[in-house]
């Protein structure tokens, strides 16, 4: 509704009774009014000008919520409701959310600050807010049944405590989680630290993103809440390449990228051409004496990490889950292995029956990124982006670091594909080849076994069975 690159300065009343979870004085007359936003686009880092200064972080697709100040409190409105989230264009989902996106608005606080937060609930069910990662108390720990009572449909609660320590944190409901998380209800929460921090550098670019994962059947809109292991569109923050925008800086820029896992498996994630160090996980900032440089983390459910680097090498560098079936999407589990398979014989014959009919995956998968294949409405191209030089073959949790000497400090916009110097791409090569060396010994082999040896020895067929219900539960 709104441009979110602005703070509110003031806030219209809103109609109706404020129901309070274990808040104590909060005597309101009206509620901060609600900020939405629905594009997918990624906003630039709201500067704060009411309360103490930060450096804000760039939120991947999504954006910061503004706030009000109330007597020296930090107030902000979260409405939990039904959204449509624009994964990639031509793709979108029917999901659970935050003040009309999902993942919800990034939240951005200082060390030391006391919030407040109001939670609407425009959910056909009940639910709550767990804040993921923070010291409160046990009563705004956000815990329907345990800590609180639920937020029914239609009410609203009041959370509020001290942000005591700084760090990379989540929201997301701890009421019927299974269904609500698998909707999308989630969001990011930074504390920034309230001064010069001995284990907290100040950085150039700072970045955040949550990393998801849903199970929606192709030309279907909403994910189906009961999957547990066999998901088939992997997002970050619920968005899928080539939808997701570049992370552009400038080179020299120290950069800080920020991420955490509430999806059902881990992610190792990988950035190419530079190497990172760890330098805060979910407990806060890591020891320095802990720190080494890695070009691969990996991010088990429910962890957050931080990772750090100079980016001293222009190009276009990928970043990217390294599971490569998280790389691609709106995949078919069940589909067999057709490689080396030569069934033209048999492709002829059904053609004369199927006049449409192709042979797909005898030489691997990449040709189906070159097919013109219809495909049912509303859904993920498999293996979807173009680059400079072709098609990218990706999709899912995938995107690029753009770093550019030309890119202006504070200039988040994306400076277009790398033009790289003469001389320093990949080329074909013409001229006489030498014969390459091969290994002499049997494959899986360091030296022959004792069979190989015995002219008598004679093969064993060993012969696999399958259990007949496939391999997608394990």
């Amino acid at each position: 509704m709104t441009d979110r690159r602005r703070f509110l300065t003031g806030f219209g009343a809103i109609a109706g009774a404020v129901s309070a979870a274990s808040v104590s004085k909060v005597a309101m007359a009206a509620l901060p009014e609600p900020v939405i936003q629905t594009k997918p686009d990624t906003a630039a880092p709201l500067i704060p000008n009411t309360g103490r200064p930060y450096n804000p972080v760039v939120t991947l697709n999504g954006w910061t919520a503004p706030w009000r100040m109330n007597n020296g409190v930090k107030e902000f409105h979260l409405v939990a409701e039904p959204v449509v989230r624009e994964m990639t264009p031509g793709f979108k989902a029917h999901l659970w959310g935050y003040n009309g996106q999902s993942p919800g608005p990034t939240l951005e606080v200082v060390e030391g600050d006391r919030v407040r937060i109001f939670v609407t609930n425009k959910l056909p069910e009940h639910t709550s807010i767990h804040w993921h990662g923070q010291r409160l108390p046990n009563g705004m720990d956000g815990v329907s049944g345990l800590t609180q009572p639920s937020i029914p449909s239609g009410k609203t609660f009041v959370y509020e405590f001290v942000a005591r320590r700084p760090g990379t944190f989540m929201y997301h409901p701890h009421a019927d989680e299974m269904v609500q998380m698998a909707m999308g209800m989630m969001g990011f929460w930074i504390t920034h630290p309230k001064g010069k921090h001995p284990l907290i550098d100040e950085v150039d670019r700072d970045f955040v993103f949550l990393l998801n994962a849903y199970d929606i059947d192709p030309g279907a809109f909403t994910p189906k809440i009961m999957t547990m292991t066999d998901f088939n569109i992997w997002t970050f923050n619920s968005r899928v390449f080539p939808g997701i925008s570049s992370m552009n800086v400038k080179h020299g820029d120290k950069v800080r990228i920020r991420f955490g896992n509430l999806s059902m498996t881990n992610h190792p994630i990988h950035l190419h051409g530079h190497e990172f160090l760890i330098t805060g996980t979910d407990g806060g900032p890591t020891p320095k004496s802990t720190r080494w440089h890695e070009v691969t983390t990996d991010i088990g459910v429910g962890q957050m990490r931080q990772i750090e680097f100079l980016a001293d090498e222009e190009g276009d560098w990928a970043f990217h889950c390294h599971k490569s079936h998280h790389t691609m999407g709106a995949m078919g589990h069940d589909v067999p292995t057709m490689i080396g398979v030569d069934h033209r014989g048999v492709a002829k014959k059904i053609a004369g029956l199927v006049p449409d009919y192709m042979v797909m995956g005898e030489r691997g998968m990449a040709d189906m990124g070159e097919m013109e294949m219809p495909i049912p409405y509303n859904t993920q191209k498999m293996m979807a982006g173009e680059g400079p030089f072709g098609g990218l073959e990706m999709g899912g949790m995938f995107t690029t670091v753009k770093v550019r000497r030309e890119q202006k400090r504070g200039d988040y916009s994306d400076p277009g594909w790398f033009k790289h110097p003469s001389g320093t791409v990949a080329y074909e090569f013409t001229g006489q080849l030498p014969e390459p060396a091969r290994a002499s010994a049997p494959a899986g082999q360091s030296a022959p076994t004792t069979a190989a040896r015995t002219p008598a020895a004679k093969d064993v067929e060993v012969r696999v069975r399958k259990p007949a219900s496939g391999h997608s539960g394990h």
